[in-house]
């Protein structure tokens, strides 16, 4: 086959994968980062195809596109994706910061995928140590794995993690992986420890700047791409404790939320949440995630919440405020150690840390509005299991001068 044969192939292959992931979905982290990926891989192939670049034909055959599209079939393949090639930060065994590229996060964050897309007796090679110097073999990026996702909770499970091979895998290693708790989805297949020939041939300067990960990965685009088999679903034991925050709080017991939504308020922010609640009611959505559970709530939170509700809380505002009182445990202000390492400002205020750090040392998931600080925390390196509804304030003391619909 020629050159320029291969180079259509190649170009084709690149424009309807790059079409496939546009459509895939769009809105979630990652997603223009992959996009971007593969139009850089057609940008380096066009540039082939004009002369700009002279490369030899078993340089094209050492793109990225195969691991790209391993990552598009898996993410095409599984529920609730949250993230793509998403970049975790750990620490290693001896206490140094690292980073580990997870290629796809699936089921709200309960899953990690490793797309792998080179061929199962080049990874086996690696694995024997035939391997060129500083590749890294796929058990060793395993136990990276595990470490980082032990420091990666979601709602105080680490997230299950799959290794998928879209050309195979050695039955030795995939039982390697099995036995480190590791998923493995793809053909497990016999393999010959050959060299691993052009397959090792590297001229890095030919393509698009490439990481380790991605060097690891490349591999003749002409190979086939099979379609695995995810489990729909990981079943994930739930956490049955519950941290209510000051928001949700006065969220279940706002007259808004019990059917007084029919109303247009002199407050504009209260008229676009009773056109909210008109939308999508709150409360079903909160009940169904409060349901069965253990509901905690620190004192610093039922504190404020009563402050706040013998200074503009209605009759019926307050009675249900006993109710929703009565039904849960009060708990001493006890903020996690990772809590207290926050740097304050307007969006990490002293009440939100002990409230979320409270929750936090409980293992518990707190149900809050205040995504604000959730963010604000995040972006200061700590994630809190949380579940996120949206805000309802006490409504019932301004409703006499509000205007029915």
């Amino acid at each position: 086959m020629s050159l320029q044969v291969v180079l259509q192939q190649r170009i084709t292959s690149a424009q309807v994968l790059l079409k496939r992931a546009e459509l895939l979905v769009q809105g979630v982290e990652g997603h223009q980062k992959l996009c971007g990926k593969l139009r850089a891989e057609l940008r380096f192939l066009r540039r082939v195809e004009a002369g700009e670049l002279q490369v030899r034909e078993s340089h094209l055959h050492s793109t990225n596109l195969t691991h790209l599209t391993a990552i598009v079939e898996s993410a095409a393949s599984l529920e609730d994706v949250v993230a793509l090639l998403h970049v975790f930060t750990y620490l290693d065994a001896a206490g140094h910061r690292q980073t580990l590229v997870v290629d796809v996060v699936a089921n709200g964050g309960h899953t990690w995928v490793k797309a792998v897309g080179r061929k199962a007796e080049a990874l086996h090679n690696i694995w024997q140590g035939r391997g060129q110097y500083g590749d890294k073999s796929i058990i060793s990026q395993a136990g990276d794995f595990l470490r980082a996702s032990r420091q990666q909770e979601v709602h105080y499970r680490p997230p299950h993690i799959v290794f998928a091979f879209y050309n195979g895998v050695s039955c030795p290693m995939a039982q390697r992986l099995k036995d480190m708790d590791i998923a493995v989805r793809g053909d497990i297949v016999a393999v010959n420890s050959v060299t691993l020939e052009e397959e090792e041939e590297e001229e890095e300067e030919e393509g698009p700047v490439e990481d380790e990960e991605e060097e690891l990965t490349r591999v003749a685009l002409g190979a086939v791409v099979a379609r695995l088999a995810f489990p729909l679903q990981v079943k994930v034991e739930e956490c049955r404790r519950v941290n209510l925050d000051i928001t949700t709080l006065i969220t279940y017991v706002s007259a808004l939320s019990h059917g007084r939504c029919q109303l247009c308020f002199r407050e504009p922010v209260l008229t676009e949440q009773a056109a909210q609640e008109r939308r999508l009611p709150v409360l079903p959505r909160l009940d169904d995630f409060l349901r069965g559970k253990q509901l905690f709530a620190c004192r610093a939170a039922v504190h404020d919440f009563q402050l706040i509700l013998d200074t503009l809380g209605g009759p019926g505002e307050k009675e249900r405020a006993r109710t929703l009182l009565a039904r849960l445990r009060q708990v001493d202000d006890q903020p996690s150690e990772r809590s207290l390492v926050l740097t304050p400002s307007a969006k990490v205020n002293r009440r939100s840390l002990l409230i979320f750090g409270t929750g936090d040392s409980l293992r518990a998931v707190t149900v809050t509005a205040n995504s604000r600080f959730v963010r604000a925390a995040a972006n200061q390196g700590v994630r809190y299991s949380v579940f996120v509804h949206q805000p309802r304030a006490l409504t019932e003391g301004k409703e006499w001068r509000a205007t029915p619909l």
